[in-house]
């Protein structure tokens, strides 16, 4: 009996209908989208990664405005305000200053490294959502700007045969 209960649940959530249902007002992206990130008005060639959590940008000349002292622990600088340079995949250089709303930490294959975030309205076929954007130095990475989970989530799914190379 267990087993015919446990059976007909699994067929029900299994039916289109509830699958279609969170999916129905979502954009579909591909791997590799145009995004204008508004604070820079520059357009950036991004990468989608669904295992990023955050998306990052590629940051240089990163400082920290308005202090007396250096501390060695970036989270002694949450609420400050950074300047940072910037460049897309043409080359093009913005500078920004913004306040730091976190310090993240990130595993990657390198090991462990924590970056500084900043706001970010990213914007992409009409539609803008603000997020959290790390600082990192990407410049030998094709893609100055990587788009993450916090971006993708609640508004996009991604097709990687969309704009497949």
């Amino acid at each position: 009996m267990k087993k015919l209960i446990l059976s007909s649940c699994l067929v029900l959530l299994s039916t289109s209908g509830f699958a279609a249902e969170p999916c129905s007002n979502k954009t579909i992206i591909g791997q590799i989208e145009t995004i204008h990130i508004k604070e820079l008005n520059t357009n950036y060639e991004a990468r989608i990664d669904t295992g990023a959590a955050t998306t990052s940008i590629h940051a240089t000349n990163i400082q920290i405005i308005g202090q007396d002292e250096e501390s060695d622990n970036m989270r002694d600088h949450l609420g400050d305000t950074v300047k940072f340079t910037t460049y897309n995949e043409d080359g093009e250089a913005t500078q920004h200053t913004s306040r730091i709303i976190k310090v993240s930490k990130i595993r990657n294959a390198q090991g462990v490294e924590r970056r500084y975030a900043v706001r970010m309205h990213l914007e992409f076929d009409g539609k803008d959502k603000k997020v959290a954007v790390n600082l990192r130095d990407r410049s030998k990475l094709d893609y100055k700007l990587l788009i993450g989970r916090n971006w993708l989530e609640g508004d996009y799914l991604v097709d990687v045969e969309k704009n497949a190379e």
